[in-house]
C-alpha cells in the first residue's frame, strides 16, 4: 500500500471492523494520532494506524488498560514484558476462579443450606496462610496435650492437607469440603477421643514402642473376613474373632477374656465414625496419596462379630 495514502475515520473504522465511536475514543486518549486533518478539520490517518488499531484491538480483548496500550504501542514498554505481567495477574484470576468452581461444584453435590454455602465460600477465598492456621487450629485440637513423641508427630503429618501449588479441580473441591469438615466439634471430638484411646492402649500395654492400635488390627483381620465372604454370624468368624482378640489381648497386655471383648467392642463402636472415613479420603485426594479403603466395612464387622460372640459367654 502506498504510504501517501490517508484514511478517513469512517475508511479506518471499515478496514479495523472497530466503530467510529471507538477510534475516536482511541484517537482523544492518544493511542492512534490522526496523520493529518482536513481544511474543515476532519481527520486523517495514515496506513500504520491500521496496524496500530489491530494491535489495540488484541491487547483490549485480552484485558489490557488503554494507558498500558498507549504505552505499549508507544514502545515506552515492551510487549514481551507487560504480557508477563498480564500472564501472571490472569494466573490468579484463573486461581480464583478455579476456586469458585469448586464452591460450586461441592453445593451442587451437597445441596449445603445458605450458611453452609455462605461458609464454604469464605473457606475457598482463604489464602495459604489462612489455610495453614486453619490446619493447625484443627490438628491442636486433636493432638494437644498428648506430648511430642514421634508417632504423635507422625499422625499430625498423615492428617495435614497440603495443597499443591498447581492443584487440579478435584484437589481444590476436596479442600473446600476437608476445610469446613474439619470446622464440625463433632469430628474434632471424634479423632482427639480417638488418639486418647491409642494413647491409653500403649500406657496399657506397658510399652514405649508403637505397635497397631486395636483398631488397625480391627481392620486388618475384618477386611480379610469380607473379602473372604464371611458373615459376622457365620462359624467361620468364630476363628476370626479368635485371632483379633488374640492379637489385641498381647497389644494391650490383657487377658483374652469377655471383658477384653466388651473393651474391644466399645473401642471400635467409637471409632466407627462415617466423618472419619470422609476425612482420611479427602486428605489422600489433597495430598495426592493412594485412595484409602473405607473403615467402617470392616468395623461394621468387627463391632456386629464381637457382639454375638459376647453374648454368648
Amino acid at each position: 500500500m502506498d504510504g501517501g495514502i490517508l484514511y478517513s475515520i469512517g475508511e479506518l473504522a471499515r478496514r479495523t471492523g472497530l466503530t467510529v465511536k471507538t477510534i475516536r475514543f482511541y484517537s482523544d486518549r492518544g493511542i492512534v494520532v490522526p496523520a493529518d486533518r482536513t481544511s474543515a478539520g476532519y481527520r486523517r490517518y495514515g496506513p500504520d494506524a491500521v496496524a496500530r488499531l489491530a494491535l489495540v484491538r488484541t491487547l483490549r480483548e485480552l484485558g489490557l488498560g488503554l494507558d498500558v496500550i498507549r504505552q505499549i504501542v508507544d514502545r515506552e514498554l515492551t510487549l514481551g514484558d507487560v504480557a508477563a505481567q498480564h500472564a501472571a495477574a490472569l494466573d490468579v484470576q484463573i486461581g480464583i476462579l478455579r476456586l469458585r468452581r469448586a464452591v460450586l461444584t461441592a453445593a451442587a453435590r451437597r445441596r449445603p443450606t445458605p450458611e453452609e454455602m455462605a461458609r464454604m465460600h469464605r473457606l475457598a477465598r482463604l489464602t495459604e496462610d489462612e489455610r495453614r492456621r486453619l490446619t493447625d487450629d484443627f490438628l491442636t485440637s486433636v493432638f494437644t496435650g498428648l506430648g511430642s513423641r514421634d508417632g504423635y508427630a507422625g499422625a499430625r503429618r498423615s492428617m495435614t492437607p497440603e495443597l499443591p501449588d498447581d492443584p487440579t479441580d478435584e484437589q481444590l473441591e476436596a479442600w473446600v469440603e476437608w476445610a469446613e469438615l474439619s470446622l464440625d466439634p463433632g469430628l474434632r471430638a471424634s479423632l482427639r477421643r480417638g488418639v486418647e484411646d491409642h494413647a491409653d492402649e500403649m500406657s496399657d500395654s506397658g510399652s514405649g514402642l508403637p505397635r497397631p492400635d486395636v483398631v488397625a488390627l480391627a481392620r486388618d483381620h475384618a477386611t480379610a473376613a469380607v473379602a473372604s465372604g464371611i458373615t459376622p454370624e457365620s462359624p467361620l468368624a468364630d476363628q476370626v474373632v479368635a485371632a483379633l482378640t488374640a492379637d489385641c489381648a498381647r497389644v494391650l497386655g490383657q487377658a483374652d477374656d469377655g471383658d477384653l471383648r466388651r473393651r474391644l467392642r466399645q473401642r471400635l463402636a467409637a471409632a466407627n465414625d462415617p466423618r472419619r472415613d470422609r476425612h482420611v479420603h479427602l486428605l489422600a485426594l489433597i495430598n495426592g496419596w493412594p485412595p484409602p479403603k473405607p473403615l467402617a466395612p470392616a468395623l461394621d464387622w468387627s463391632i456386629t462379630a464381637l457382639g454375638l460372640r459376647t453374648a454368648r459367654r
